[in-house]
């Protein structure tokens, strides 16, 4: 990733309800939701919620699947940890030891992790 890479990602979650359809999808790893679900239980209209899904899935937030008649969203936990080693890469360089918890892959989830 570069900083170019890393602004759009960046910027695709600096709005309200895009962070909070990534955070739920994190916390529905790794099943995920059907577009409709994430629409309920953020209370937006579908197709505001899809316009928002595009964005996130364009940036690499998430990733999708069909199921039958719907589309599964999840979290793309390896773009996520991508993004995270890039924030904290030159983390302060005399000191490495200060941004250890979020380089030790206890913190952050693998690639191999991510896909299904």
């Amino acid at each position: 990733m570069d900083i170019y890479g890393a602004i759009d990602s960046l910027a695709a979650l600096s709005q309200e309800t895009r962070l909070m359809a990534f955070r739920l999808l994190v916390r529905e790893e790794p099943e995920g939701l059907a577009a409709g679900e994430i629409a309920r239980r953020l209370s937006v209209p579908h197709n505001t919620m899809s316009a928002h899904l595009a964005v996130l899935s364009r940036a690499g937030w998430i990733i999708s699947q069909r199921q039958s008649r719907s589309i599964i969203y999840r979290a793309h936990l390896g773009h996520m940890n991508e993004t995270i080693q890039f924030l904290v890469q030159d983390c302060c360089a005399e000191h490495p030891e200060v941004c250890e918890p979020l380089t030790v892959s206890q913190y952050c989830y693998s690639e191999d992790k991510d896909e299904k």
